[in-house]
């Protein structure tokens, strides 16, 4: 385990379970807890023991329920425009080498529906809640659900959810593509870090290029992608891994790759 004051951090296997510990305040992101998030990643960046990130909230009921209010009740625009400057969360997850799962546990509102469309999957318990409700609050989506969502969702599916401030269900998530599975909330974490072993245990150099390609689909004309993702592959060809995952296809066994 980790010392973080608001985060929990433990190890399984190639797989980090990094969890939100505010359950009194259903894991709102406060200044603290974004800072937080930002130190563990940069603490596992060069950490080759990791290969896969999973982010949850601490609890049964909230996976982020949205950001801290009672902190920008009060602010100024010159103090809010000051207090979004610098390093985001959300563009440090999005942008970050490694992959990273939601597993969303309960309410991912706002800023945690943010947070989640920042990750690579979203994979949620049948009992969660997502949405973007700062319409009601006479403001709106300031970390990246704007922009993610309608990328996420279609246009359309982002305008409704973003003008209405309306809060669905996981199965509704699921139908319009805001969350990639959804598991029985029992299951959750132990289909989730099913999954992510099984992810851990590709070529970590395969899952930079292939996340980074993907990524680049949303910034990028066709034919720029196409581009950028043959250099991916062609750095692929580069790699030990590459050679050890042929060798052990033809060999018929199956591949130790070092990330190298």
């Amino acid at each position: 385990m980790s010392a973080y004051e608001l985060l929990q951090m433990e190890r399984d296997g190639a797989v980090a379970i990094v969890t939100i510990d505010r359950p009194e305040k259903r894991n709102a992101l406060s200044a603290q807890v974004r800072a937080e998030l930002i130190a563990v990643l940069d603490e596992l960046r060069d950490d080759d023991g990791v290969r896969v990130l999973v982010i949850t909230g601490a609890g049964d009921n909230s996976f982020v329920a949205g950001a801290d209010i009672g902190e920008f009740a009060q602010r100024t625009p010159l103090e809010q425009r000051a207090a979004m400057t610098g390093r985001r969360v959300f563009d440090e997850v999005a942008a970050y080498p490694k992959p990273v799962l939601a597993m969303i546990n309960g309410l991912a509102l706002g800023g945690g529906c943010e947070l989640a469309l920042a990750c690579d999957v979203r994979l949620a318990a049948d009992t969660a809640k997502l949405g973007q409700p700062e319409i009601n609050l006479g403001i709106i989506p300031g970390g990246g659900g704007t922009q993610r969502l309608p990328r996420v969702v279609g246009t359309g599916q982002a305008m409704r959810l973003i003008l209405s401030g309306e809060i669905i269900g996981a199965a509704e998530a699921l139908r319009i593509g805001l969350v990639d599975v959804v598991h029985p909330a029992t299951e959750l974490r132990e289909r989730t870090l099913e999954f992510a072993r099984g992810m851990a245990g590709k070529s970590p150099v395969a899952l930079r290029m292939a996340k980074s390609a993907v990524r680049a689909a949303a910034e990028m004309p066709l034919s720029a992608g196409l581009q950028y993702e043959t250099e991916a592959f062609i750095t692929c060809f580069g790699s030990d891994d590459k050679r050890e995952g042929v060798a052990a296809f033809l060999e018929k066994r199956t591949a130790e790759f070092t990330g190298r």
